[in-house]
């Protein structure tokens, strides 16, 4: 080095800590990479996407091979930086030399462009991994010893090395989905969010249950029978044998009416359009119904117990609109039937409504992890149907029956604004 003038140092120097900047950059960048946008690239062709993505399947052998480099540049930037400060200064030159290399590298080397390589991951890392990759092949024999060594002591610490997965969690995806912001539509947001949440939900919850089937008996008069098809609310009905649990099957009532066009409407002829009952065992989740349901081509069943019996009917729309919201030609979204605000704040609801239901289209927040609708809810806090004008207060909502009907709670009236007066007073 005594043969080499200050001005050259100087120079070698400067270059030291330029590339003692690009693997710091280097390093910065590549762990910063999106991994899922880098496999999107890298399908694409994108040859720098390709590159980076081969050199993290191994990033101990990548992160070896930069720190190696830096660590050998810092080394001998340090010493080139001693010589010239001795050669200035004397012998004070070397602690000069020290803090000022040391400001250098913090703000040059470290600093700014990890800052720079984090604020664009993708700019630095693609041209960087063409360099890298051929650093890799030169030193490799090097990056191999080290990555041995620190394996051994890895071990001796009880410690082993196994490869990061990229996928995701449940709720790490929910969370990516809420933070893609404006790259998604709130409304597909929701979409998205409602099929992870598909396996948290049974047939139960959403099923029409057993007290609300719109079925026919077909034995009763024909003329009944008749005018019931006629007057359904449904396109296809239940047809069943004086109880619902020797029920027979479905029949359309596109089939129906086109056996009455041709003057062949009769129990007989109604009881051969019947399409298969399709059975569903409760407390299977949608997310598997959904599949059910396509890979055995339907779109209705119902719903039974371990003991055969029905408890309720299920749609492939019902699915569906818990994944896009309920199915309407109107506009504006309209309130529920079931839910009546009155005047004073608070709302009269049929007990049968489901809770999910209700909890969605108020905002409020019913336990759904029990009883199925209001009228559960309350027989289980007391234990019994109570009488009207009884009042409690469920999951801090005042509630008060207004009428009881044979062996069940049929209207209720909930009182939110004092809930929620309640809590601005806590």
């Amino acid at each position: 080095m005594d043969t080499i003038s200050t001005s050259t140092l100087l120079i070698i120097l400067v270059f030291l800590l330029i590339l003692s900047a690009y693997f710091s950059g280097s390093e910065t960048a590549m762990m910063s990479l999106n991994r899922y946008r880098l496999k999107h690239l890298a399908s694409k062709g994108h040859k720098g996407a390709k590159r980076a993505m081969q050199m993290l399947e191994r990033p101990d052998r990548l992160i070896g091979l930069i720190l190696i480099g830096n660590n050998l540049v810092n080394i001998l930037a340090s010493a080139i930086a001693t010589i010239i400060g001795i050669r200035l200064f004397g012998d004070v030159g070397v602690a000069i030399a020290t803090g000022a290399l040391t400001l250098v590298v913090l703000v040059f080397s470290e600093v700014t462009p990890k800052t720079i390589a984090a604020l664009h991951p993708e700019r630095v890392a693609f041209p960087s991994s063409f360099i890298l990759k051929w650093l890799l092949v030169v030193l490799s024999p090097l990056v191999k010893i080290v990555n041995f060594i620190t394996s051994g002591v890895l071990r001796l610490l009880g410690i082993r090395s196994v490869r990061s997965s990229d996928a995701l969690s449940k709720e790490e995806l929910r969370t990516v989905v809420h933070e893609a912001g404006a790259l998604i539509p709130t409304r597909h947001q929701e979409m998205l969010l409602s099929i992870m949440d598909l396996e948290k939900v049974t047939v139960e919850d959403i099923m029409i249950p057993r007290s609300d089937l719109f079925a026919i008996n077909i034995n009763d008069d024909f003329k009944s029978i008749t005018k019931q098809v006629i007057q359904s609310p449904h396109t296809r009905v239940l047809l069943y044998r004086d109880n619902i649990d020797d029920a027979v099957g479905f029949v359309h009532l596109r089939d129906a009416l086109r056996l009455q066009s041709k003057n062949q409407f009769s129990k007989s002829s109604l009881l051969r359009a019947v399409k298969e009952l399709y059975f569903i065992p409760e407390g299977t989740p949608l997310n598997v119904q959904l599949g059910n349901f396509q890979q055995n081509k339907e779109r209705i069943g119902l719903v039974v117990d371990e003991y055969g019996d029905i408890q309720g009917l299920v749609t492939l729309e019902d699915i569906l609109e818990e994944i896009v919201g309920d199915f309407t030609t109107s506009p504006e979204p309209t309130p529920s039937e079931e839910i009546n605000k009155q005047q004073d704040g608070s709302y009269l609801i049929e007990a049968t409504i489901n809770i999910r239901e209700l909890n969605k289209e108020m905002l409020w927040h019913f336990p759904i992890d029990g009883p199925k609708t209001i009228n559960g809810l309350v027989v289980e806090y007391f234990e019994e149907i109570p009488p009207p004008n009884t009042s409690m207060r469920i999951a801090g909502y005042p509630i008060e029956i207004v009428e009881v009907e044979e062996n069940k709670v049929k209207m209720v009236r909930v009182m939110p604004e004092y809930y929620l007066k309640s809590k601005k007073a806590k």
